[in-house]
C-alpha cells in the first residue's frame, strides 16, 4: 500500500531556518484528489499546531457531511483519504498498525543527493515488494536535511525542459504519483511499434 504525508514541520523557510508552515487549502484539495486517483491508502497532513489541525478537521467533516456529498460527491470521495497527525512518528505508527509492517520512507526534494534514486528504479521496487511505502512531501522550502537522511529512498528532483526547478508541492505530488503508480504509457504498443509505411501509387504506370 502507498501513503502520502505532507510535512508542515520540520521544514525550511527560504533562509534555511526550521519552521512550521500553515495549511494551504489548495494542498488539501488537490493532493487528496491526486491521491484518490492513484488509489493512495491515506493522505496525512502533519502539523503540530492545534489551530491548523482544527482547520483540516473542519474541512474534512464538511466534505464528509451530507451537504458536502450533495454539493460535490467527487470531492467527498477525495477527502475520504485525508487524515491529520501532529508528528510523523504518529503517521508511521498508524501505518504499522494497519499494515503490520514499518513503511519504507520516500523523501522528495528539489535538491539532488549522492544516493538519490530514479523514478523507474523505485517504481520497480514498489511493484516487486509487498512493503508499505510512505511518500514525504515538504512544504515551505523543503524537508529538513536530518529527516531526509533518515529515509529509505531519496527521489531524484523533478526536471523539466528548462533550468527552472520550483514546482508547487501539489504539482510535484501529482507528477511523483504518476511516475511511481501510474500506467506505463511509455511501453504501450502505439509507442513501441514502428509507424506504418505509406503506400505510394503511381497512377501513370
Amino acid at each position: 500500500m502507498f501513503y502520502i504525508a505532507l510535512i508542515h514541520n520540520p521544514v525550511y523557510n527560504k533562509n534555511q531556518k526550521v519552521i512550521t508552515t500553515t495549511v494551504t487549502n489548495l494542498d488539501l484539495h488537490d493532493i487528496a484528489r491526486a491521491g484518490r486517483t492513484y488509489d493512495v491508502a491515506k493522505y496525512y497532513i502533519v502539523n503540530p499546531l492545534d489551530s491548523q489541525q482544527e482547520l483540516v478537521e473542519r474541512m474534512r467533516e464538511y466534505w464528509a457531511s451530507d451537504f458536502g456529498a450533495d454539493y460535490n460527491s467527487d470531492r467527498q470521495e477525495a477527502f475520504s483519504v485525508l487524515a491529520i497527525k501532529s508528528e510523523l512518528t504518529e503517521v508511521i505508527a498508524e501505518i504499522e498498525e494497519r499494515e503490520g509492517a514499518t513503511p519504507k520512507l520516500i523523501a522528495s526534494d528539489a535538491r539532488e543527493y549522492d544516493n538519490s534514486i530514479g523514478y523507474l528504479e523505485l517504481r520497480r521496487k514498489i511493484q516487486a515488494q509487498d512493503d508499505p511505502y510512505l511518500l514525504l512531501l515538504g512544504t515551505g522550502w523543503g524537508l529538513v536535511a536530518d529527516l531526509i537522511k533518515d529515509t529509505d529512498y531519496i527521489l531524484e528532483p523533478i526536471y523539466g525542459q528548462g533550468d527552472y526547478n520550483h514546482l508547487s508541492v501539489r504539482s510535484a505530488a501529482s507528477i511523483i504519483l504518476d511516475r511511481l503508480l501510474g500506467e506505463e504509457w511509455w511501453s504501450s504498443a502505439e509507442l513501441t511499434s514502428s509507424p506504418p509505411v505509406p503506400c505510394v501509387t503511381n497512377e501513370d504506370s
